[in-house]
């Protein structure tokens, strides 16, 4: 435990309050309780600031796309000529096993459905809900998101391998602030980073074990009780504290390859077994309506509508939980970045999820839309019948051939997801916490692991995860505007690596020159 910074101490006491704090039922203490102190406070926030999420999430989008077509795009990730630790295709699996893969799967046919009957416009249930469903789902997942993603990921590979930095979000900012940074208020960035990750990922694990049991509920006819929840949470914990000691190289990195594989093989034989020219036609039109439409989703708030709170309950709450999700996620994208110019790293943190994720949708969601428009199949009805948005998946999977063995698939691709995002962020809790260390000890990871599942754990057994996801995301609002410093910190870091650069070739020109 040498070494462990003040973050770990600070950051561990306040995950095991927050966790106590939850566990005091409503009718104790009503007015002060987790679930209503954090809902209220988010409640805030997304009202009066959700304009600043709008903007400042496209503002991360547009300076990614900056990037790609900048000077600064041929700066590598590392030392000159340093090749890349992964393949393209272990590189992408990584991506997705930490980013998004267990959300994709949770909500592939979920939201799409839950669009088209409660739509941010238009008539409910019609084809124009159908259409507009299936592009905000793009949207929801496609290059805001990565945007965010890739700014954090981006600045802290640049300055942990092109500088060699501690990999902690405070080091980016020292451009800006200089030496104090690694006082309070770099200890206070550090935590920030740390609160958002815990509860975020915690949450993960408690909604992950929901939608397994939901899984053997529907499949198999089990009872969704606790006592299953706990389970599954328990024997997830021992897979991925093992995943997690054995490293990037082995159990995240054959994991993440696993995940991969799995997901290509059911979103294929879905696409071959359900309705493939709809759900093809359907891609090649919704891509085309999300590039169309990208600008005005972008900004679109209802100022002349203060009761419709559809934005506020998907955009915005999208966009905070993705900011919230940023520091884990970039943290691990740039641990397995090293190498990789800058072009490359945001063209392929940006372009592949995106369109991956725009198939998956169409694939999932087309399927259980096809279902629900053309064939009148009562998904909805069935959802809330077995529980609730968790069967969703298994409830379209169960219309098609070979229905049960793909829910199978599914079950077994929710959970090594739900494994790799966990030891995913143990990883990165552990680096967060030891000063940036690239290989954190394994104690310091057992324990955050052990935190992490004991919070999801005991807030799902009283039903406070809602309360925990929202203090998670209460974490965003702070760390947008840290990601705004980061930003023009980095800017002004490639500014001086230019001007280095430029004297060195004019030093080495006059040298040439007087040789002569």
């Amino acid at each position: 435990m040498k070494k462990v910074t003040r973050v770990f101490y600070i950051s561990s006491i306040v995950a095991i309050l927050f966790v106590l704090w939850g566990l005091i039922p409503a009718d104790v203490w009503p007015n002060a309780n987790l679930d209503t102190v954090t809902t209220a406070i988010q409640g805030y926030i997304v009202e009066k600031f959700g304009w600043f999420y709008l903007i400042s999430a496209t503002g991360f989008l547009g300076f990614a796309i900056y990037l790609i077509f900048s000077k600064y795009g041929n700066i590598k990730l590392g030392k000159p000529g340093e090749k890349p630790e992964y393949s393209y295709l272990t590189w992408f699996a990584m991506l997705f096993s930490a980013g998004m893969g267990i959300g994709l799967v949770f909500w592939g046919a979920a939201e799409p459905l839950s669009h088209y009957h409660t739509p941010p416009f238009g008539e409910p249930g019609s084809e124009e809900a159908a259409k507009t469903a299936v592009r905000y789902s793009f949207f929801h997942w496609g290059l805001h998101p990565w945007a965010i993603y890739a700014t954090i990921a981006l600045a802290l590979a640049y300055f942990k391998f092109r500088r060699q930095a501690p990999g902690l979000v405070s080091s980016i900012l020292k451009p800006l602030f200089g030496p104090k940074i690694r006082g309070g208020w770099g200890t206070l960035v550090d935590f920030i980073v740390v609160f958002a990750t815990i509860f975020g990922v915690a949450t993960s694990l408690g909604f992950g074990a929901i939608q397994i049991a939901g899984g053997f509920s529907y499949v198999f006819g089990f009872d969704p009780t606790f006592t299953l929840q706990f389970v599954i949470i328990l024997i997830v914990t021992v897979l991925y504290m093992l995943s997690a000691m054995t490293g990037l190289n082995k159990g995240i990195k054959y994991l993440s390859n696993t995940n991969i594989v799995l997901a290509i093989a059911l979103m294929l034989f879905l696409l071959f077994t359900g309705p493939t020219t709809y759900i093809m036609n359907l891609f090649t039109t919704t891509f085309g309506s999300y590039i169309q439409n990208f600008p005005g989703m972008s900004f679109r708030m209802t100022p002349f509508n203060t009761e419709d709170s559809w934005i506020q309950d998907w955009t915005i709450f999208y966009w905070a939980w993705w900011i919230a999700w940023a520091p884990f996620v970039g943290t691990f994208i740039a641990r397995v970045s090293k190498g990789r110019t800058i072009r490359e790293f945001v063209l392929g943190v940006l372009l592949v999820p995106t369109i991956f994720g725009a198939l998956w949708f169409s694939v999932f969601g087309g399927s259980a839309l096809n279902l629900e428009h053309f064939q009148d199949a009562g998904l909805q009805q069935l959802i809330s019948e077995y529980g609730g948005t968790e069967v969703a998946l298994f409830a379209v999977l169960e219309q098609f051939p070979l229905g049960t063995v793909m829910s199978i698939i599914a079950i077994l691709l929710i959970s090594t997801f739900f494994i790799t995002s966990a030891d995913s962020a143990t990883f990165v809790l552990g680096m967060q916490t030891t000063g940036g260390s690239l290989y954190p000890p394994n104690i310091v990871k057992f324990i955050w692991g052990i935190l992490q599942s004991g919070a999801a754990a005991v807030l799902l057994w009283q039903g406070g995860l809602g309360a925990l996801q929202t203090a998670s995301i209460i974490a965003a609002f702070p760390f947008t505007i840290i990601m705004i410093l980061v930003v023009i910190s980095l800017v002004k870091a490639f500014k001086e690596e230019s001007k280095e650069l430029d004297l060195r070739k004019r030093r080495q020109k006059d040298t040439t020159t007087t040789k002569k």
